[in-house]
């Protein structure tokens, strides 16, 4: 039998340790797991399959033989990363016909003149590659959106770099300046390409921990770990998972820690204007902060946009010139009408961004009403548009990963194990994740499910 295989990227990716625990579900439900708990295929999604037949075997014979099943190759430095969640989860949720709350992506469409801008752009012929580092008009769309959400003056020339989604703009930032045994400080749980990445360049990657209720910043353990030898501290504000906003406290003590250190920081705010309960803080706009800062956003979250993978990085030459060396031999260009069509929704009027948030705010207490009244222990969710819930009230599970699986089979919706954002797994055993980026019909059909699954009614 031969299998043709679709690789696939994931958001999501488990360790070693987790994934010992979660071997066991993937043998009953797709059998994807070899001897001694390695895996075989898990991390490709299978699209077709073929079976040669004896004939075809036997026409074969005098031709070059292959072998049917080559062991798995990768790098060693990506061995770990190897085996996705969110195949088995999705070929989960499709097979028992379950709502998904787990991945981070709208079901809805975004807004009517961005897609007309995009579709304006390619009939006006802007087709093909744009400018290494950006359309000039969207570069300069950036600049405006940055003063003014925080007041600093970006060059749209020299400090502004598009990227392939705020994914590459990380990528791109830490490969162009990160060296092999660079210390990086990763505050967990944490969006996993930030641990891949690093793997990738080579770093010595040190974790603390954000624990909750709150999932504040353990500022003592934070002045322990941080050192002339650490080069740079990875930030996600705010952030995925927990949907904690970094404190003003927070950001400036972490401040203060850098310069003192000479500390870069790689801020994420893929997030900033999902910010429900407090203003969003870009590190870059604290005293003494920009010229040590990359900051990093992209398109899809406040556009519902995810598939356009439109990013940028924001940082001061001297930094600005790593990353683009780095993306120049990443992607080298984005895609050139969609940096038109992206300049259109950045100047969109304030209006927008205020209905944005009031959409999200509605749909946000649908979710965690509809959680509490279930029986989970909801944790404060201050922006993003996730939620973190303790699942061991129930006890109908040993982790994370095993209530997961049982809310997709028994209950019929999707949750993330929050377990995979961690450096040590069993750190968020007692958590899962589900998201509220969804419409409002589907978020109550969900809360509806768990009530009558979870609570009988």
């Amino acid at each position: 039998m031969q299998i043709q295989c679709t690789w696939t990227c994931s958001e999501l990716r488990l360790r070693p340790s987790t994934f010992l625990r979660f071997s066991k579900h993937l043998r009953k439900n797709i059998g994807c797991v070899g001897k001694r708990g390695r895996p075989n295929s898990f991390i490709a999604a299978m699209s077709s399959v073929t079976t040669t037949t004896d004939n075809e075997v036997a026409s074969n014979q005098n031709g070059p033989t292959h072998d049917a099943n080559p062991p798995l190759q990768i790098a060693k430095r990506l061995e770990k990363f190897k085996t996705t969640i969110f195949t088995q989860m999705s070929n989960l949720a499709i097979k028992h016909g379950a709502i998904n709350l787990g991945q981070g992506f709208p079901n809805f469409d975004g807004p009517e003149f961005v897609k007309e801008a995009a579709i304006q752009a390619i009939k006006n012929g802007k087709n093909q590659y744009a400018r290494g580092y950006g359309v000039p008009d969207f570069n300069s769309a950036i600049a405006e959106r940055f003063k003014k959400d925080t007041g600093l003056v970006a060059d749209p020339e020299k400090e502004i770099t598009v990227t392939s989604g705020c994914t590459e703009a990380i990528a791109a930032t830490i490969l162009g300046l990160i060296n092999p045994g660079d210390e990086v400080i990763l505050f967990a749980p944490f969006y996993d390409s930030y641990e891949a990445t690093l793997s990738m360049a080579g770093a010595k990657i040190t974790g603390i921990t954000l624990r909750p209720p709150d999932f504040s910043v353990p500022i003592e353990e934070l002045k322990s770990k941080i050192s002339k030898n650490t080069r740079a501290i990875m930030i996600n504000t705010p952030h995925n998972p927990t949907g904690k906003m970094f404190t003003r406290e927070e950001l400036s003590t972490i401040a203060s820690l850098c310069i003192e250190n000479d500390v870069l920081v790689f801020s994420d705010e893929v997030y900033d204007k999902l910010a429900f309960e407090q203003d969003h803080i870009s590190m870059a706009s604290l005293p003494g902060m920009w010229e040590r800062t990359v900051t990093m956003n992209s398109l899809g979250k406040t556009f519902s946009l995810t598939g356009w993978k439109i990013g940028w990085a924001i940082a001061p030459p001297h930094l600005t010139w790593g990353v683009r060396q780095a993306h120049a031999f990443l992607t080298f260009a984005t895609s050139t009408p969609m940096q038109w069509a992206a300049a259109t929704a950045l100047r969109a009027p304030d209006s927008y961004y205020e209905e944005l948030k009031r959409d999200y705010m509605a749909k946000k207490a649908i979710l965690v009403e509809g959680l509490k009244a279930v029986g989970f222990k909801v944790f404060p969710s201050s922006g993003t548009y996730f939620v973190v819930v303790d699942h061991t009230p129930f006890g109908r599970a040993n982790n994370d990963i095993e209530f997961c699986e049982y809310l997709i089979k028994e209950v019929g919706v999707v949750a993330i194990p929050t377990s995979v954002f961690y450096l040590n797994p069993e750190e968020g055993k007692n958590l899962v994740r589900f998201t509220f980026c969804k419409d409002e019909g589907t978020l109550r059909a969900a809360v509806e499910r768990m009530k009558q699954k979870l609570l009988g009614k």
